[in-house]
């Protein structure tokens, strides 16, 4: 027989917690986490908030991070940023490697959710060699690098938030394809871009870019792609994200190439789901 198996890092931290609180506040810790390189991030209760130190010090002991942040309120506005409270440890700028990708951010800054992880490597996947890309809602380059890096000629990536775009630029550099992405820092409702030019657009952005829709209309060749995110009651949530596109498609005077299809993404809270559709654009468009 072989050795047992030891318990996982989450229970190892809930028995430290139980030893000195009691099974009782021990019973409330989460047993979920997020990793981003040599940072975590926790979901904790408001009532652990007397344990934090505790806590910080044991997650650093049993997963060898150097700093642990704990969520601490909804993600702020139109910019995406995480609120959050560092319980452990200092620096906060870590390195996440994803399918190859190095992708390099400040964990306090910026959002980076593990449940995308699949739909950052399917947007390579997605790009012929030679296309033209544009992402109006570019981060520190979650659709965008992988597009480069997958072939596209041209990647023109916008996106409003300054400290997403100085990462976006260092992500295309650790890269190699800082010559074919084009960061462009400003709302993209207002930015200069070529009508008509883009093979692809993503429209990453949530709880819904199907308001965007009209202004990717605009970008897109006919025969082009359209790949936009949205979040919908999880009740037939492919049906209802294709028809909410195909509305706001046929709003902004495109037509489609092919009919528009859904693909679940995450959950995304109760009853909710986080869905891509694909839409093609057909002759009209523009």
């Amino acid at each position: 027989m072989g050795r047992p198996r030891p318990p996982p890092p989450a229970e190892r931290v809930r028995a430290r917690l139980r030893a000195a609180a009691g099974a009782r506040v021990a019973a409330a810790m989460p047993a979920g986490y997020q990793r981003l390189g040599h940072v975590l991030v926790l979901r904790l209760p408001p009532t652990l908030r007397p344990y934090h130190a505790l806590l910080g010090a044991a997650w650093q002991d049993e997963l060898g991070v150097a700093t642990v942040l704990v969520r601490a309120g909804p993600i702020d506005g139109e910019l995406r940023r995480p609120v959050v409270e560092r319980i452990a440890g200092g620096p906060t700028e870590t390195e996440v490697v994803e399918h190859g990708i190095r992708w390099r951010f400040d964990a306090a800054e910026i959002m980076f959710a593990a449940g995308n992880r699949t739909e950052r490597r399917r947007a390579g996947g997605l790009v012929d060699p030679g296309e033209t890309v544009v992402d109006l809602f570019a981060g520190i380059g979650y659709f965008a690098i992988p597009a480069a890096v997958h072939g596209a000629r041209r990647v023109l990536a916008v996106d409003k938030n300054p400290v997403a775009v100085r990462y976006l630029l260092e992500n295309a550099r650790r890269n190699r394809v800082a010559e074919r992405v084009v960061a462009l820092a400003g709302d993209n409702r207002a930015v200069e871009l070529p009508r008509g030019a883009a093979d692809r657009v993503f429209l990453g952005y949530l709880p819904s870019a199907v308001p965007w829709v009209g202004r990717a209309v605009e970008l897109v060749r006919p025969g082009g792609w359209l790949h936009v995110h949205l979040v919908v009651d999880a009740h037939h949530a492919r049906a209802r994200a294709e028809h909410e596109v195909a509305a706001a498609l046929a709003a902004a005077g495109g037509s489609p190439g092919a009919p528009p299809r859904a693909r679940r993404v995450k959950p995304y809270g109760p009853g909710r789901t986080h869905v891509v559709v694909d839409a093609k654009v057909g002759p009209g468009a523009g």
